[in-house]
C-alpha cells in the first residue's frame, strides 16, 4: 500500500439501505476519502474493532438497534471518534437526542450532498491543531477561565468536550462570571476556529429591528431599506453565532428564531426565497430561563432546543482560591495597557480582603476594583486600603433585567455618562489652569500622577 493510500482518512457509513449507502460512498470518495460500509449495529461495532477510522455516519433506524446505541458505543469506546447521525425529515427530537447522546452533527433525509460534504469536512478537522488564537490567554487580556480550583478544572473539561461537537449549548451563570468567554472558548477549540464568532446581546437589539439584524432583507424590503443587507446569520456563515442574553428576546422573534435552527435556513425581510446557513448556536443568559419557560414568557420548544447541552459558569465566591492568580493576571494587564514598572502587587492583607469578599459582581467586579486601585494607589504595593472594598449587598433578583433605553424615565441619563462629563470637564479645566503641565494639574486634582494619567487614557484626552 503507497503512503498516500495509507494516509487517506477512512470513513464508516452505516445504513440499512443499500442506496443510501451507495450514496454517501460515492460522495465521500469524491472528496477523496476511503469508505466502510456497514448495514446494521453488528456489522459496526465489528468494523471498529478490525480498523481504525476517522468518522462514523450511522442512520437512527437499524435492523438489530438505532443510531443512539451506536453513539453510546462509540463514546465508551472510541471516544476520539466523532460519529453523526442521518435522521428521517422532520425528526427533530431524535436529531436532538442524537445531539445529546454526543454525536457531532446530524445530516436530514432526503440527504443532501452539500450539506453532507460540509459536515464531513468539519468532523474530519477534530483533532487537527488549531490556527485560531486561544481565546483563553495568560496576558491578562481574558483572565476571566484562569484558576485551578476543581470547579473551573471541571469547567474546561466540559468546554473542551463540547468544542468537538456541533450540539447547541445554553451557558448559565450571574453577571461578569465570563459566559461570553466561555462561547469563545468552545468556538476556538473547535474545527470552527477559523470561521467567524459572531455575538449579539438580544436585549441591545431594538425590537422592531430584530429581524432584519438577525436575517438581513433586501432593498425596498421597508422604508429606509436602501439596499440589501445580510443579517446575522449570514455574517457568522461558517462559525459560531453567540445569543447573549436569550431571555430578553420576545415571543414573536422567539417563534421565528427557532424555525431558522430548526430549518437551518433563514428568509431575509421582504425576500420570498430562504437562504440556507451554517452556524452553530451558543447561547446565554444570567436570568433562569426555565422559570421563564413556566410563567409563559420564554417558548418551550426553543429552550429545548436551544439547551441541548447546558454548562454553568461558577461564580466567583465559589472559586475564591483562583481570586490571587486572576488578580495578578489582571493586574499584569493594567500595567501593560498604562505602562506602569514595576507591575503593581497586593499586599498580603488586600489578598486575605479579596478572598473574603463576596464579589456579587464576580470577576466583572474585580476587574473594576483592582483597576480603581491602580489609580489611587501610588506605590507598586496595593494594600487594601485602596481596594475600598464594599460591605456585603443583597444580590439582586436574576430575573430582574438591568435598565434599558427603553425602561429608563425619558430625559434621564445614564449616570456613569453624568459623571464621566464632569470628570471630563474637571481634568480639562486643570490641565488648562497649568498650561497642560500634568504634574501641576494632578496636584491642582488632589490626586496622583498615575491616577491623572490614568484617567487621561481611559477619557481619551491627549
Amino acid at each position: 500500500m503507497s503512503t498516500a493510500e495509507e494516509s487517506r482518512q477512512r470513513v464508516l457509513v452505516v445504513d440499512d439501505e443499500a442506496d443510501i449507502r451507495e450514496l454517501i460512498e460515492i460522495t465521500l470518495g469524491r472528496m477523496g476519502l476511503d469508505t466502510i460500509a456497514a448495514a446494521d449495529l453488528s456489522q459496526a461495532r465489528d468494523a471498529l474493532v478490525d480498523q481504525p477510522v476517522d468518522l462514523c455516519l450511522t442512520d437512527m433506524r437499524l435492523p438489530d438497534g438505532n443510531g443512539l446505541d451506536l453513539i453510546h458505543h462509540i463514546e465508551a469506546q472510541y471516544p476520539a471518534l466523532p460519529v453523526a447521525v442521518i435522521t428521517a425529515y422532520g425528526n427533530t427530537e431524535a436529531a436532538v437526542d442524537s445531539l445529546k447522546a454526543g454525536a457531532f452533527d446530524f445530516v436530514s433525509k432526503p440527504v443532501d450532498v452539500h450539506k453532507l460534504r460540509r459536515l464531513v469536512d468539519q468532523a474530519l478537522k477534530i483533532g487537527q491543531p488549531v490556527t485560531a488564537a486561544p481565546a483563553n490567554r495568560r496576558n491578562g487580556e481574558s483572565p476571566r477561565l484562569l484558576g485551578d480550583t476543581p470547579a473551573m478544572q471541571r469547567l474546561r473539561q466540559t468546554i473542551a468536550k463540547l468544542a468537538r461537537s456541533q450540539a447547541p449549548v445554553y451557558i448559565t451563570g450571574e453577571s461578569g462570571t465570563g459566559k461570553e468567554l466561555v462561547a469563545r472558548t468552545i468556538h476556538a477549540q473547535g474545527p470552527r476556529a477559523a470561521m467567524p464568532f459572531v455575538p449579539v446581546n438580544c436585549g441591545a437589539i431594538p425590537t422592531e429591528l430584530m429581524e432584519s439584524e438577525f436575517f438581513g432583507h433586501v432593498k425596498g424590503a421597508f422604508t429606509g431599506a436602501a439596499r440589501d443587507k445580510d443579517g446575522l446569520f449570514v455574517a457568522a456563515e461558517g462559525g459560531t453565532l453567540f445569543l447573549d442574553e436569550i431571555a430578553d428576546l420576545p415571543r414573536p422573534m422567539q417563534v421565528k428564531l427557532l424555525r431558522a435552527i430548526q430549518e437551518r435556513a433563514v428568509r431575509p425581510v421582504g425576500a420570498e426565497t430562504e437562504i440556507p446557513v451554517d452556524v452553530r448556536i451558543i447561547s446565554a443568559t444570567h436570568r433562569d430561563l426555565a422559570t421563564l419557560v413556566t410563567k409563559g414568557d420564554f417558548r418551550e420548544d426553543l429552550y429545548f432546543r436551544l439547551n441541548v447541552i447546558e454548562v454553568h459558569v461558577p461564580p466567583l465566591r465559589e472559586r475564591a482560591a483562583d481570586i490571587p492568580e486572576l488578580a495578578d493576571c489582571i493586574l499584569a494587564g493594567l500595567a501593560s495597557h498604562l505602562g506602569l514598572d514595576p507591575t503593581p502587587s497586593l499586599a498580603a492583607s488586600a489578598r486575605d480582603a479579596l478572598q473574603a469578599h463576596d464579589f456579587p459582581g464576580n470577576v466583572r467586579e474585580l476587574e473594576n476594583i483592582l483597576e480603581r486601585a491602580v489609580t489611587l494607589c501610588d506605590d507598586a504595593d496595593i494594600g487594601v486600603e485602596y481596594l475600598r472594598l464594599q460591605s456585603p449587598l443583597a444580590r439582586p433578583d436574576e430575573n430582574t433585567a438591568p435598565p434599558t433605553a427603553e425602561t429608563r424615565p425619558a430625559g434621564v441619563e445614564p449616570l456613569e455618562n453624568r459623571l464621566e462629563h464632569i470628570e471630563r470637564q474637571s481634568i480639562i479645566q486643570a490641565l488648562e489652569a497649568t498650561r497642560y503641565n500634568k504634574t501641576r494639574a494632578a496636584e491642582k486634582l488632589g490626586i496622583s500622577f498615575r491616577a491623572l494619567r490614568y484617567r487621561l487614557k481611559k477619557l481619551g484626552i491627549d
